[in-house]
C-alpha cells in the first residue's frame, strides 16, 4: 500500500489550501485514513480522520476551519483547510490503519505513512 500526499505550499495567513492523499495498492475493504501534522520540535498530532467504506469522519479540533472528505472511487482523501494561521505551519502526513475502520486518531496506530507535504503559513 502506498500513500501520496500533495497540495502543500506557502500561503498567507487567512488563506486556504486543499491537501490530497491518494492510496494505491492492496487494502482490506474496511480501513481508516487520518491526517496528522508535525511542526518543528513538536510531536506528530492528529488533525482529522475518515473511515472506509462508510465515510464517517472526525474533523478534530480544527473542524471549524478544516474539512475532511473522500472519494471512494479515486481512493483519495482530501483536507480542505481554510482561515490558515501561522501555527498551522507543519509537515502534513496521511496515514492508514488497515486493520480497523475505527477513527484513526493516534499516530501509533498507523500502518502506512505517506511522505508528507509541507504547509507554510506566512506573510
Amino acid at each position: 500500500l502506498q500513500l501520496v500526499e500533495s497540495g502543500g505550499g506557502l500561503v498567507q495567513p487567512g488563506g486556504s489550501l486543499t491537501l490530497s492523499c491518494a492510496a494505491s495498492g492492496s487494502t482490506s475493504d474496511y480501513y481508516a485514513i487520518g491526517w496528522f501534522r508535525q511542526a518543528p520540535g513538536k510531536e506528530r498530532e492528529f488533525v482529522a480522520t475518515i473511515s472506509w467504506p462508510n465515510m464517517s469522519f472526525d474533523g478534530g479540533s480544527e473542524s471549524g476551519r478544516f474539512t475532511i472528505s473522500g472519494d471512494k472511487v479515486k481512493r483519495t482523501m482530501y483536507l480542505q483547510m481554510n482561515s490558515l494561521k501561522p501555527e498551522d505551519t507543519a509537515i502534513y502526513y496521511c496515514g492508514v490503519d488497515v486493520h480497523s475502520s475505527l477513527p484513526l486518531r493516534v499516530p501509533g496506530a498507523v500502518d502506512y505513512w505517506g511522505q508528507g507535504t509541507q504547509v507554510t503559513v506566512s506573510s
